[in-house]
């Protein structure tokens, strides 16, 4: 295992661990629900407390992996099966350690009960970075991110947007049976808290991102947009500036969670490559966001 693949799988498992503190600290003891199978595990967490969050959470991941595989393939590989199984393992066993109790937790030196707000911003930036950091191994960590993956293959809506159906509905859930009209907004800022975090961590904060590269084998990097990613592009005329030859360079608009694919992917096909990434603050068109009927 080389140094890139050793970080690859730290990222994944302080992911996870960032991701179970987030739960055990600062979400599940003040019914917070922010989306995602952890967030609907902390509403049946409610309902059945003999059941401990993480346990639900691996219950509903198990069969949405094995829907991922049966319907994305490759693309859902071990470093997220390791984060949708280390996750719930590492929040279930913290839980048994120190309970779940605002009042009793750390001997109740982080009893935030009186300030929920600031339980949010932390449970929101420990989520984050934990959420982060697994994606930035091409990863993730299961749960309602394939749901919306699988929402937008066939409702052909942008993933991000897909995302925020799905979480939406959990928290509606949550206000239901919580039955609290507070704890809805209180998911909402963790929400917001958690996706700003993961946006600086995977690339910076920006959303989509325009590539410009240069290669001398600019045909496999053409491939690997078209086959891999499942992408569109655009050739560019050039001519080298100092030398005067002719190149072809590569124009493409990817989402954030696919720089890093692309980084990779460009370092293994040609090392000497150039490329520059660009914010697209906003992207119109197919894949992309649609533009607005008149």
């Amino acid at each position: 295992m080389n140094s890139h693949h050793f970080r690859q799988w730290l990222f994944v498992v302080v992911g996870a661990a960032l991701l179970a503190t987030a739960f055990v600290f600062f979400i599940t003891p003040y019914r917070i629900v922010p989306g995602g199978v952890y967030g609907l595990g902390v509403v049946l967490n409610y309902l059945f407390p003999a059941i401990q969050v993480g346990t639900y959470g691996l219950s509903m991941d198990i069969p949405l992996l094995l829907i991922a595989f049966r319907l994305f393939g490759a693309k859902f590989g071990t470093k997220t099966i390791v984060a949708a199984v280390l996750t719930p393992v590492i929040m279930d066993t913290l839980t048994l350690l120190v309970g779940s109790d605002p009042a009793t937790l750390l001997g109740g030196k982080i009893d935030l009960s009186d300030d929920v707000l600031l339980s949010c911003i932390f449970g929101g930036t420990l989520m984050g970075a934990g959420v982060g950091l697994i994606l930035k191994t091409h990863a993730t960590s299961g749960g309602t991110d394939i749901v919306a993956m699988i929402v937008s293959r066939y409702f052909h809506v942008p993933i991000s947007r897909a995302v925020l159906y799905v979480d939406s509905l959990v928290v509606l859930f949550g206000l239901v049976v919580l039955g609290d009209w507070r704890l809805p907004l209180y998911s909402l800022v963790t929400i917001f808290v958690s996706s700003r975090v993961i946006d600086y961590i995977v690339d910076g904060g920006s959303g989509d991102k325009l590539l410009f590269i240069l290669s001398d084998r600019h045909d496999e990097i053409r491939d690997y947009i078209l086959e891999g990613l499942d992408r569109g592009g655009t050739y560019i005329k050039a001519s080298g500036m100092y030398t005067g030859a002719d190149k072809e360079m590569i124009f493409v608009v990817v989402s954030r969670r696919e720089v890093s694919l692309m980084r990779d992917r460009i370092r293994e096909i040609d090392p000497d490559a150039f490329m520059i990434v660009v914010d697209a603050h906003e992207t119109l068109g197919e894949g992309f966001k649609t533009f607005e009927k008149l």
